[in-house]
């Protein structure tokens, strides 16, 4: 019997170790295998107190694998996978630190488990304290403040307190951040000719807008600069952009905040999903940040509130001409201020025929109204106002990027007839000098709009056989690109803080920031810094926001409730579009699911306290 307990002691001790090894090794180069002068990141000592630590939790917590479900394993595994090859590719710009040699292997292997160990651990702990225990329940529900803000106002009340906390930003970047986007937007509007209008072909040359950034969000923005310009100033009309994004972003929250009302969701979740609103500074550069992302993201989740409420009263008389016709709407907003957002709505939506069979017909009927809108738009009415589609390099940012990393480091291997290939859609000769792992747009910036069907035809059968001669520079190619949405030490491109002189610089706008230079500093270096805080900075991870999602997708998948998968469904969408981005951790495309965070967490204990009674975690 002592000897058992001394195996087991043992062998928890080990699983220590290896997931020790896994925090604090420091392996940063895979010809040298590791850093000989700092092995352990931190010290000796600090590897120590961590193993010792790890003992104690997984003593206490560890549990065997006939009560450990596979669906835990898995993400457990893909979570140690995440860490591994992440590192790897933020450190050295290859899997070579996984790959390198037999040591580096062998070390990446032992990371893993370390890793695995962890993860699978730690998921099974939450997943257990989640189930268990009576957290959810309402608390300080006797305090007169929060009952006042949380019960009897909280949409009114919610809205104010936001306003408040995000005026300095407003204030200091009046009128509007720009950012390249919509500054060539605003001079698409304006019938000024910009890059974009030179990637495609136009169908009228006097038309200089195209469908490359949605033509609604074009309009809307233009507009209002045109609006202001009547009154006297460009800056006026960009300050009423600026107005209208804040207050639909607020207005979202501050609904979220009444819809925790309606779900009863417990007081600390109300409070700290407030306070993040109001406090964490990426909320409000976004609110001043004219990116067609924002109003693109507060129509997502509203959807993704919207289909819970379906989800949740599915077989019930709640198609009701008024939800009817604000599901159209929202879903056809979605579509009509991002060009990737049809594929959201039909990842998605089709999904309630599937679990609500009492109302198929008008579930159907709601799909395609705004589906067929879709494509009137796109494909009848733009192009009846002489309005070009967007290029279609767009869509190819996977292709081009395998391509670029495979003309840079096999170039030599590349024939005379693959070249010509390649450069009747991508120009060869700066190819391999152009590629940027991170970022496909240097790449697809030199993109032949002349191209043919035949020529891309032949690249594409250029692309499969080098394809077959090197198939793992493209998957490299592919991760390089991807990997920051999966990997929680990945950390680009935020927010949008600098002024931006694309409209000043064609000498036909009066764009300007105020003279409050030091507010902005003291505002831009809090919004840099953030992300970098212990643990608070994890609120705008990408990673780790893409980790809670697929969390709470594997807890749903364990206590067997498959049908409220579908409300999850945008934020797969969202994040396979962030897959086939140009961009790696590209903080604006995530807006859709990093925002909505505290909402898909309260929906998740809201699934929770609904089913309690029927979920067996044993």
């Amino acid at each position: 019997m002592q000897f058992t307990k001394f195996k087991q002691k043992a062998l928890i001790m080990f699983y220590a170790i290896l997931t020790t090894l896994s925090f604090t090794f420091n392996l940063t180069d895979a010809k040298s295998i590791i850093n000989l002068e700092s092995p352990l990141k931190g010290g000796t000592f600090l590897a120590v107190i961590i193993t010792l630590a790890l003992y104690h939790f997984y003593q206490k917590f560890y549990l065997p694998k006939k009560q450990n479900h596979w669906s835990f394993r898995l993400l457990a595994f893909l979570f140690a996978l995440f860490m591994v090859f992440g590192n790897s590719y933020q450190t050295v710009g290859s899997w070579d630190l996984v790959f390198g040699n037999l040591v580096v292997l062998a070390l990446s292997i032992i990371f893993i488990i370390g890793y695995y160990l962890f993860f699978n651990c730690f998921i099974n702990l939450i997943f257990t304290k989640v189930i268990k225990n009576d957290f959810l329940k309402e608390k300080m529900a006797q305090n007169k403040v929060l009952d006042f803000i949380f019960n009897k106002h909280p949409f009114i009340c919610t809205f104010l307190i936001l306003f408040i906390c995000w005026l300095p930003y407003l204030i200091a970047f009046y009128p509007a951040i720009l950012s390249p986007d919509p500054s060539f937007q605003i001079q698409q509007f304006f019938g000024i000719r910009t890059k974009y209008s030179n990637y495609a072909n136009l169908l009228d040359e006097s038309v200089t807008i195209t469908n490359h950034h949605p033509v609604v969000h074009t309009c809307l923005l233009g507009s209002l600069v045109y609006l202001g310009r009547l009154l006297g100033s460009d800056n006026l009309g960009l300050f009423f952009y600026s107005l209208l994004q804040m207050g639909a972003l607020i207005s979202l929250f501050a609904y979220i905040m009444h819809y925790f009302k309606k779900i009863n969701v417990a007081y600390p979740i109300r409070i700290a999903t407030l306070l993040i609103y109001a406090l964490v500074p990426v909320f409000p550069f976004y609110a001043m940040s004219a990116v067609k992302d924002v109003f693109f993201a507060v129509f997502v989740i509203f959807y993704m509130l919207k289909l819970y409420d379906l989800i949740k009263d599915a077989n019930q008389n709640i198609y009701k001409p008024k939800t009817i016709i604000t599901l159209i709407i929202t879903m056809l907003l979605i579509t009509l201020f991002r060009n990737n957002g049809i594929y959201l709505i039909l990842m998605s939506f089709p999904f309630l025929l599937l679990i609500d069979h009492k109302n198929r017909l008008t579930i159907l009927i709601t799909l395609l109204c705004p589906v067929v809108l879709y494509f009137s738009f796109t494909h009848i009415l733009l192009p009846t106002l002489k309005i070009t589609p967007g290029s279609p390099r767009e869509m190819l940012s996977i292709p081009f990027q395998q391509t670029a990393r495979y003309v840079k480091y096999y170039g030599a291997e590349i024939t005379t007839e693959e070249k010509k290939a390649i450069d009747k859609v991508l120009k060869y000769d700066t190819l391999a000098s152009r590629y940027q792992p991170e970022i496909s747009d240097p790449v697809k910036n030199k993109f032949n709009k002349d191209a043919t069907k035949t020529d891309l035809q032949n690249y594409f059968k250029t692309w499969l056989i080098m394809f077959g001669k090197h198939p793992n520079i493209y998957i490299e190619a592919t991760i390089h690109n991807t990997y920051g949405y999966f990997y929680p030490n990945a950390h680009n491109w935020y927010i949008y803080y600098k002024y931006d002189h694309i409209l000043k610089d064609t000498g036909k706008f009066a764009y300007h920031y105020n003279n409050l230079a030091g507010l902005r500093t003291v505002l831009s270096g809090y919004g840099l810094a953030f992300p970098y805080i212990p643990l608070l900075g994890l609120i705008v991870n990408i990673g780790f926001s893409t980790w809670i999602c697929m969390l709470i997708f594997v807890f749903l998948i364990r206590m067997k409730k498959y049908r409220y998968l579908i409300y999850l469904t945008p934020v797969i969408s969202l994040v396979l579009v962030c897959m086939a981005s140009p961009v790696n951790t590209y903080f604006r495309y995530t807006l859709g699911y990093v925002f909505a965070l505290p909402l898909i967490i309260a929906i998740f204990m809201d699934i929770v306290k609904k089913n309690k009674g029927e979920i067996n975690y044993e």
